[in-house]
């Protein structure tokens, strides 16, 4: 049976960005409905056993979309932190080589995050057929995972993530998330998809929700 992750830093360190009421609907039961849907979905199935790696890859209909809503979500909560950080060198380097600087990175992804019909998500991904960085926009539930790209950050653009604390108002909770990137994580998303390219993904899933 799978577990709602544990979050990585208080529910009260966001200020304006997400409040406690935010996260306790958001995260404690939106996420946990994910998580609770899954296991009731698994039940008697070839994936009763398997990990989730195995369930958002190979499953389809309501058992992949809960199955990967767990997954977006747990990736959502690392890519985000109280504190501003950096990121690394090999990173500021790649998305300069892709998208000319910092600056222009940030425009594009906030542009497409902002344009994105309906609810889904939008990703900052590491390609390793072409081994470029792409901005993919994907959904509902759908992953990049599914497409062999390794997602390095995300932001989640479902009303439900911003609209008790900005309303409607995409475009303030987007600027509002870019102040609180979580670079570290990022960072080290790229380093090792780089060295193990859609298996770092796996692996990330498979860490946080061990095989029980």
């Amino acid at each position: 049976m799978f577990e709602l992750r544990k979050l990585p830093y208080g529910t009260n360190e966001f200020g304006s960005f997400i409040s406690e009421e935010a996260f306790s609907y958001h995260y404690g039961k939106h996420h946990q409905t994910y998580v609770n849907n899954l296991n009731n979905l698994i039940k008697g199935t070839e994936f009763e056993n398997a990990a989730l790696g195995d369930i958002v890859l190979k499953s389809s209909g309501g058992l992949f979309n809960n199955a990967a809503q767990v997954y977006n979500h747990d990736f959502y909560w690392d890519c985000i932190s109280p504190k501003s950080s950096e990121a690394s060198a090999e990173l500021s380097s790649a998305i300069n080589a892709e998208f000319g600087s910092m600056d222009s990175f940030k425009e594009k992804f906030l542009a497409s995050s902002t344009t994105l019909f309906g609810s889904g998500w939008n990703w900052l991904v590491y390609n390793p057929q072409s081994k470029k960085l792409e901005i993919v926009q994907t959904s509902n539930a759908a992953t990049p995972v599914t497409d062999g790209k390794v997602p390095l950050l995300v932001v989640d653009v479902w009303e439900h993530a911003y609209y008790i604390d900005h309303r409607n108002a995409r475009p303030a909770y987007l600027e509002a998330f870019w102040k609180h990137i979580n670079w570290a994580f990022v960072s080290c998303s790229y380093e090792w998809a780089l060295k193990e390219g859609i298996n770092s993904a796996e692996f990330y899933m498979n860490e946080l929700h061990p095989v029980k």
